[in-house]
């Protein structure tokens, strides 16, 4: 499984991005696809995440009412659309698909259950 991520830059407090991340995977039901974020000198922690078979989500609360994640089945691609971005919210982020349940808190010791895309960067930057 490979993942190809795209829409990273640089965008003002208050701005609005879309990030998107397209998955190389032919059939998706039973996948989830979502996003985490590295800040410099902070741990690698999950931002939103989306089932694919039926678009159910999960936000972090730090992004909850500002991002929202969305899928297109028939492309296997995912979306984060970022409003209201704040200079917090600077960032590496990675995209992520697994084979699970449900999307949810996952930490470090999940991080093995992914398959990761390559960092795109969002700097939030007036």
């Amino acid at each position: 499984v490979q993942l190809q991520a795209s829409g990273g830059g640089l965008v003002q407090p208050g701005g609005s991005l879309r990030l998107s991340c397209s998955v190389s995977k032919s059939t998706v039901d039973h996948y989830g696809v979502g996003w985490f974020r590295q800040a410099p000198g902070k741990e690698r922690e999950g931002v939103a995440g989306i089932m694919m078979s039926d678009g159910r989500t999960w936000y972090s609360e730090s992004v909850k009412d500002r991002f929202t994640i969305t899928r297109d089945r028939a492309t296997t691609t995912a979306y984060l659309q970022m409003n209201g971005v704040k200079p917090e919210d600077t960032a590496v982020y990675f995209c992520a698909t697994g084979f699970l349940s449900d999307w949810k808190t996952y930490g470090p010791d999940d991080y093995k259950l992914f398959y990761w895309g390559q960092g795109t960067l969002v700097t939030v930057s007036s």
